[in-house]
Order: C-alpha cells, then sequence, then structure tokens
C-alpha cells in the first residue's frame, strides 16, 4: 500500500471513530470556537473603527492645517489664508470659484442615551462648499438647516449615541438654542458622529471670530495634489502643511486600531494556549484509547508518517469545526454591531459599527487551524512512537 493510500486509510478510520469520542472530540471544538469568536469579535472593533475613519478618505481630496498641528483640534486658520488656499492651482472649479471649504470645529457635551453621562461630540461650522467637497453626505431625514439660522443637522451615528438628537429637538449650547432640523448619513463615515450647522453662525457664538480650523480642497485629479501644496506650502505669506484625505484620517485611526489589535490579540493568544492544552488533552485521550488499533495498523505495515499525518488531520479538522462555528457565532453577534469610544485626536467620541467581513473570518478560521496543528503534532508523533509491544499490552 503506497502511502498517499495509507494516510486515507488511517484518517478515514480516525474520523469514523469520532462519535465514539464525542465528548472529548466536541470540547476541544467548543474550546477553539470561543478562542476564534473572542478574536474575530474584539478585531472586528478594530476594523469598524478603522473603516469609519477611512472609508470617506478620497485621494482627490486635501487637507490643509496650520503648520505643526496635527488635528483639527490644534489647527487655526485665517480669513485672509482661506482667500489664498481657493487662490491655488489644482482644484476643481465651479463658476470660477474653487472648491474648498474652510471649517469650524468646537466640542460640546452631550449626554448619551446608554448611560446619561455627558460626552464630547463635535460640532462643525461649514460653508456651502463642504457638500460639494463631501458629496457622501446625504440628507436622509428632515431638511438641510436654513443659512444664517440657529438650526443643525446631525449625523446618524451622532443621532443613535446621544440624547435629544432626534428632529425637532432643541440644543441648549451656550446662551442660544439650536434646532435638530435633519438627520443626515455619510456611508458610515467619520463625519456621520458630527453635528453640522452654518459656521457663519457658529462662529461668533463661540466667539471664534473669523477663523477657522481647517480647510478641505476637492482637487481635479488626484495627480493634481502635489501642484497644490506646492503652491501653498512655497508661499511666504501661508504658514500651512498639506496632506491628502485618505492619509490624514488613517493617521488618526492608527493609534486606537493598533490598541485595539493588540489587546485583541493577546486575549485571543492566552485563551489560544488553554485551547492548545484541551485539544492536546483530546487527542492524547484518543490516541491513549486507541494504543492496541493504532499498534495493530503498524504490525499489518502502516508506516509511522501517516499515523502522524492522519492524527494531525483529524486534529485540524476538529480546528476548523471549532473554528467556523466560532467565526460564525461572531459574525451573527458583532458585525453591525453600534458602540463609539473616543477618538484621543480630537477627544471627540467616535460612532461605528462592528464590521466582520470574509477575510476577518478566514484569519479566525486559519487561527483554529494553528492551534489544532500544535494541539495534534506531539499526540501524533507520541503514537507513531508508541512500540508496537507495549501497544498491544495495554487495555
Amino acid at each position: 500500500m503506497n502511502w498517499f493510500a495509507q494516510i486515507s486509510a488511517l484518517t478515514g478510520f480516525n474520523l469514523r471513530t469520532l462519535p465514539q469520542r464525542k465528548g472529548s472530540a466536541a470540547a476541544a471544538a467548543a474550546g477553539i470556537a470561543g478562542v476564534v469568536a473572542v478574536l474575530v469579535g474584539v478585531l472586528s472593533i478594530g476594523q469598524g473603527f478603522r473603516e469609519a475613519m477611512t472609508v470617506n478618505g478620497s485621494e482627490d481630496t486635501a487637507i490643509v492645517l496650520r503648520t505643526g498641528a496635527d488635528t483639527e483640534m490644534t489647527s487655526i486658520l485665517m480669513r485672509d489664508s482661506i482667500d489664498i488656499i481657493e487662490d491655488a492651482p489644482g482644484t476643481i472649479r465651479n463658476e470660477g470659484k474653487a472648491l474648498v471649504s474652510p471649517e469650524l470645529f468646537v466640542i460640546i457635551n452631550l449626554p448619551k442615551k446608554t448611560t446619561g453621562t455627558d460626552a464630547n461630540i463635535a460640532m462643525r461650522g461649514v460653508e456651502a462648499a463642504a457638500f460639494g467637497v463631501r458629496p457622501e453626505v446625504k440628507i436622509v431625514e428632515g431638511r438641510m438647516f436654513g443659512w444664517g439660522r440657529n438650526e443643525v443637522i446631525v449625523g446618524r451615528g451622532a443621532q443613535l449615541e446621544f440624547r435629544g438628537l432626534d428632529s425637532g429637538s432643541v440644543l441648549e449650547l451656550g446662551q442660544s438654542g439650536w434646532t435638530v432640523v435633519g438627520i443626515f448619513e455619510a456611508g458610515g463615515g467619520l463625519v456621520e458622529s458630527e453635528i453640522w450647522a452654518d459656521a457663519t453662525v457658529l462662529a461668533p457664538a463661540y466667539r471664534r471670530g473669523s477663523s477657522y480650523q481647517v480647510a478641505i480642497a476637492r482637487l481635479a485629479s488626484a495627480g493634481s495634489f502635489q501642484t497644490f501644496k506646492d503652491a501653498l506650502t512655497a508661499d511666504p505669506r501661508l504658514n500651512v502643511k498639506v496632506v491628502r484625505e485618505s492619509e490624514f484620517y488613517a493617521e488618526q485611526s492608527q493609534l486606537i486600531y493598533l490598541l485595539i489589535t493588540g489587546l485583541g490579540t493577546l486575549i485571543a493568544t492566552l485563551m489560544a494556549l488553554g485551547a492548545v492544552f484541551g485539544a492536546l488533552n483530546t487527542m492524547y485521550t484518543a490516541v491513549a484509547s486507541r494504543a492496541k488499533e493504532i499498534a495493530t495498523l503498524k504490525a499489518l505495515g502502516f508506516g509511522a508518517s501517516p499515523v502522524v499525518v492522519s492524527i494531525l488531520i483529524e486534529s485540524l479538522f476538529l480546528a476548523a469545526v471549532g473554528g467556523a462555528i466560532g467565526a460564525g457565532l461572531a459574525w451573527l453577534a458583532f458585525d453591525g454591531y453600534r458602540a463609539a469610544t473616543m477618538n484621543w485626536q480630537s477627544f471627540s467620541q467616535i460612532a461605528f459599527a462592528f464590521q466582520v467581513d470574509g477575510r476577518l473570518l478566514l484569519n479566525g478560521i486559519l487561527y483554529a487551524m494553528l492551534i489544532g496543528f500544535f494541539g495534534g503534532l506531539f499526540p501524533a508523533i507520541r503514537a507513531a512512537r508508541m512500540p508496537v509491544a507495549a501497544a498491544l499490552r495495554e487495555g
């Protein structure tokens, strides 16, 4: 009998006897399923947060900040600087006017729906160009705020996370009341966690004068970025830095993404050690209970390496079943689940949805297979090395 035929025969034999060991096999698969569910669940948090931060990031959109500023919170641009930015080459122009959106960024406090405790939320003052720069922003409930009025529109994520942001509600901020007249969505992106108002009304309410935090420019093409950047950074009247929108938001999400994925991987690794020991126990028990059978097969001419491979295949099969169950449970429990966390760059809450995609599910199953491999390797080697005469005397 050739090598592959031996492996096939032994593997079929091992799998057919699984029902006789269903208790220990189910325990091993369940342990691995738990590890995969936790791993996929935690990593879906980081993936969902990064998606919310970067989904609307575009290669043909540029963000202009004051030199040295890493976030909108630490940047300031005066009106005369905005005028210079609007005259720079490389932007899309509509009726001779550049598609550049100067924006204010204010942090306010509102109570969260889940806990009732106050948390920070971003309030953004915009001009009409903001809706050309961000075409993904769509009013889905109510209407657009009136220019020159104390009215706001609220992102869907902010509305779901905070109290008092439904259409018709009035926000008491400072000495003024702001009426919520509409809800907008933006493909699940970052701005869905914000409140938008007319910049010319918001600025005096917060004593910002003619200053802004950021200017966002829609470029004629992704290739126009360098022309736009060089024109601004070389202008002696300006003191600005220019970055692509996609790069800016990717950098903003990096810290929390690494923190979440790092902690998630650490937790899953610790759990995986327990699952490996569970798999070891299951496979050692299987080998011990079938010592005579394995010895008989070896006496009939089956080689040591087919025995090792067949036991590894059994262990990998149990791991794959457990991994698939764990991945499926994680997808059912976590995909689309909405939550919010602090964006440490802006010190405001970011609402996002956990995201469990095919790549994350595949990685979870591969992680399970890795556990199964190490859980079956040493019992397989023990079975292969077991002397025939000693094994026949056992039991």
